[in-house]
């Protein structure tokens, strides 16, 4: 995303003050960052400009050229970071630890994902809608993950701790229900009558219900 020059390297091998101002060149690739984040999550990659980018952070629209190539170097590295995020997200614990406790965890983190961060969730969901065309070539290493889940998820049938069914569609089905938190929170709260994402206690409340109801419908033991 960022431009490294030769003065980057030579002030990383000085002293404080080169490393004060390194750090300041990073809390202003955050901002940016963040501003991108606001931006694509409203208009999308091709309603977005680099101008709306720069304004949101906060910088001229020749600033922003310093820190950042295009709009869409920009736009490929969020949804690199987002997919980074999702490995840990989707990550599975120990398989001996079972599916309650496994599967519990990870809608947990990802009910949790979906609070804390629905604007990087809802540019991955639109990034999916328009046919994937950015994220397709960055999808290797996630599918590997998921196919792994998904043979985990078959042991734990054979083994008799889940009802039998389809191991990619129950990952699809968790996906699909913690997601929404994400993608509708906004209907979410209307209908609730909450405040979006709600406190921490109906988070926890969420999360519990969720739970139960995903469990009930893989017939987790």
């Amino acid at each position: 995303m960022a431009r490294t020059t030769a003065v980057d390297t030579a002030e990383d091998a000085e002293g404080p003050a080169t490393r004060g101002r390194s750090r300041k060149y990073a809390q202003v690739l955050g901002v940016i960052n963040q501003a991108a984040i606001e931006v694509f999550a409203s208009e999308g990659l091709a309603g977005a400009s680099t101008q709306a980018i720069a304004d949101k952070a906060g910088l001229s629209k020749a600033q922003l050229h310093y820190y950042i190539d295009s709009k869409e170097a920009l736009y490929r590295q969020i949804l690199q970071d987002i997919l980074t995020d999702w490995i840990v997200v989707f990550g599975f614990d120990d398989e001996a630890l079972g599916p309650r406790k496994v599967l519990g965890d990870l809608i947990r983190r990802k009910m949790a994902f979906s609070f804390e961060h629905p604007l990087r969730s809802r540019i991955f969901t639109a990034e999916m809608l328009r046919g994937a065309p950015v994220l397709n070539p960055l999808m290797d290493t996630s599918k590997q993950r998921t196919d792994q889940a998904a043979a985990v998820i078959r042991n734990w049938m054979d083994q008799g701790l889940m009802d039998e069914s389809d191991p990619m569609l129950v990952l699809f089905h968790i996906w699909a229900v913690t997601q929404f938190y994400a993608d509708h929170a906004t209907q979410a709260a209307y209908f609730r009558n909450t405040a979006q994402h709600g406190d921490a206690q109906d988070r926890d409340y969420l999360v519990e219900q969720v739970t139960a109801f995903l469990f009930k419908g893989a017939g987790v033991r």
